[in-house]
Order: structure tokens, then sequence, then C-alpha cells
């Protein structure tokens, strides 16, 4: 089952260090994500969300190899490519997997002036190792979909 971890973070920064950690620890093969964003409020008071996983090149690529590939079939590839790419990537854009939206705009909507929100979709992670790498960035636990005492050891080791 996969693990949502929310964490606040002091800044947009930090943020992004937070993302660039789980990255890190992607490569290392200690933390398997499905989908990270962020989120954080402008100068204006307005929530901005930074996704790190887009649909859109994927689909647009996956339609522009099947459009010519159907197109070969009708003996118009560049046709098909161009139908194939447009297709694909409307249904990237469109298709929504991974971290909802509307919770990602919802607690970015209530977050603190120059406060941050990482958002962590993990289908595997090395605890210990995982809760390690980001202590240094002093996050808080904002929402999980862990149990209540798995929620309270993370809580309790990112504080130690």
């Amino acid at each position: 089952m996969a693990q949502l971890i929310v964490l606040g973070v002091a800044d947009r920064d930090t943020a992004e260090k937070a993302l660039d950690i789980a990255s890190e620890l992607g490569k290392q093969e200690l933390l398997r994500l499905e989908d990270a964003a962020y989120a954080y409020k402008d100068d204006k008071g307005r929530p901005r969300i930074h996704q790190t996983f887009h649909l859109t090149g994927y689909g647009a690529a996956g339609g522009a190899l099947w459009g010519t590939l159907i197109g070969m079939l009708f003996l118009n590839p560049l046709l098909g490519l161009v139908v194939g790419a447009g297709t694909g990537a409307i249904a990237g854009k469109l298709s929504d997997v991974g971290i909802d939206d509307d919770m990602i705009r919802q607690i970015g909507s209530e977050l603190e002036q120059d406060r941050a929100a990482v958002f962590l979709l993990a289908d595997d992670a090395t605890i210990d190792r995982v809760v390690d790498a980001f202590k240094p960035l002093h996050p808080t636990v904002i929402q999980t979909n862990l149990s209540k005492d798995n929620e309270r050891e993370l809580v309790e080791a990112l504080r130690s």
C-alpha cells in the first residue's frame, strides 16, 4: 500500500531540498516514489503547487509512437505522429494519478506565509534511512495515511 506523508517545512527552498533528498533516496533505492509535489504561498498570498511528475510529456511521447505506427498502416506516418502526440498530450494532461490535487490545493491554501508543504507518495521506503535524511530540514508532519502508532513513531523520530 502506498504511504502518503505531508511534511511542513520552513520555506520553498527547503521544500525543493526535500524533493532533492527524496530523489537521491530514490537513486539509492531507499525510497520508491509514486508521486511528489510541494505547495507554498507566493508573495501575494496565493497557493502555488509544484508537481514533480508531469504526465503530459509521457502521454505525448506514447501517443506519438502509437500514432506513427497506426499512421504507417494507413500510409501516412507523419499525420499519425501529429495526431497521436496531440491526443497523448491531452490524455496525459487530463490524467490524475498519484496525490490528489484538491488535497494539495487545500493544504497549500492553509499554509502560513513563507511556509511550504512537501507531499511524498511512496510505494516502498527504508524508513530509518529516510527519516535520517529528512531530519536536518526540521520538518513537521502535517498529514499521513499511516496508522496512529506509525505516525506517532514518525513524529518522534523526526524530533529526536
